[in-house]
């Protein structure tokens, strides 16, 4: 379907172009003469659409839905319509990228408590700095909650140093009921082995080839190479860690999550905390739930939408 502005620019290019009077061109193209001669009287939204491109080039893989709950955070009193059409006017739109086909496979869901600690999922993900040294991260997430508990970059992460590091997040957060991870070496280690006998924690590994069964820190691995790595030059391994403990504090504290009804990760964690899992997601401020819990006090995680 042609739209209205479409026409108009195409009767006058044969105006132009063959000395066609208005009637004729409207003819050709199967346009009205009052759509043609119709001038809007929109207001410009100069303001608006200045905003709206300020936040899009601030966060510039954020589409339109996000974009309007920040707007929604500053008071703008526009509803999500609106947003949607100045977005498109002004060519804002989110270039997908090309990604690798997500593995097929089923199996039954693991059942978990709905509150925060009940399961943690562990992964890695790499980049390179600007001089083309690799280095990679540790990602320890929240399943429930969908925190970002820890984003470690090093050159090297070996199975004592992920022990480590959980370790000094348990004295800070409390032990996790559960942790998930892939069948990677430094997390078959048997520093590992032994961590997990010695903080009695249940660690469950995935089944080889079936990355999505650990699908909540694949997914979270997506959006930090989707709005951080592939967005940001690293000059040297400190420069990393300062930027991506930036980033993974906008995540928790700022970043609306479709998952979550739009609220942010540490937002509704405190409201899980207070009132339980219903109140926590009907609290949101944009749109409701993408799945419903198994059993009260449960979720079927493996079901939930992890996208955002």
């Amino acid at each position: 379907m042609v739209r209205p502005a479409a026409k108009r620019e195409a009767v006058v290019q044969l105006r132009e172009a063959f000395q066609m009077s208005e009637r004729r061109a409207c003819m050709v193209i199967a346009a009205d003469r009052t759509m043609v001669r119709y001038h809007s009287v929109r207001p410009p939204d100069t303001q608006l659409r200045t905003r709206l491109r300020e936040l899009a080039n601030e966060r510039r893989r954020f589409g339109y839905r996000r974009l309007f709950i920040m707007l929604r955070r500053e008071g703008e009193p526009s509803g999500i319509n609106r947003i949607y059409r100045l977005y498109r006017e002004e060519g804002l739109m989110v270039r997908k990228r090309k990604s690798r086909r997500r593995a097929i496979g089923m199996r039954a869901p693991i059942q978990v408590e709905s509150k925060p600690n009940a399961r943690w999922s562990l992964d890695f993900v790499h980049d390179q700095m600007a001089n083309g040294r690799r280095f990679r991260v540790l990602n320890i997430k929240d399943d429930v909650t969908l925190e970002c508990l820890a984003a470690i970059p090093d050159t090297s992460i070996s199975g004592h140093r992920v022990a480590r590091e959980l370790t000094a997040l348990i004295a800070q957060r409390g032990k996790p009921g559960m942790i998930v991870s892939d069948n990677g070496t430094e997390l078959t280690s048997h520093a590992i082995f032994a961590w997990t006998k010695d903080h009695g924690v249940d660690w469950h590994y995935i089944t080889p080839g079936r990355p999505m069964q650990n699908g909540f820190a694949e997914s979270f691995n997506g959006k930090m190479r989707d709005e951080l790595l592939n967005e940001t030059l690293f000059f040297s391994l400190d420069h990393a860690r300062l930027v991506i403990a930036a980033w993974v504090a906008d995540y928790n504290t700022v970043r609306p999550h479709s998952a979550l009804a739009y609220q942010t990760p540490a937002a509704f964690a405190a409201k899980l905390t207070a009132t339980g899992l219903h109140a926590a997601l009907s609290d949101g401020s944009a749109f409701r739930p993408v799945a419903q819990t198994a059993q009260p006090g449960i979720q079927q995680l493996e079901t939930l939408v992890a996208a955002g």
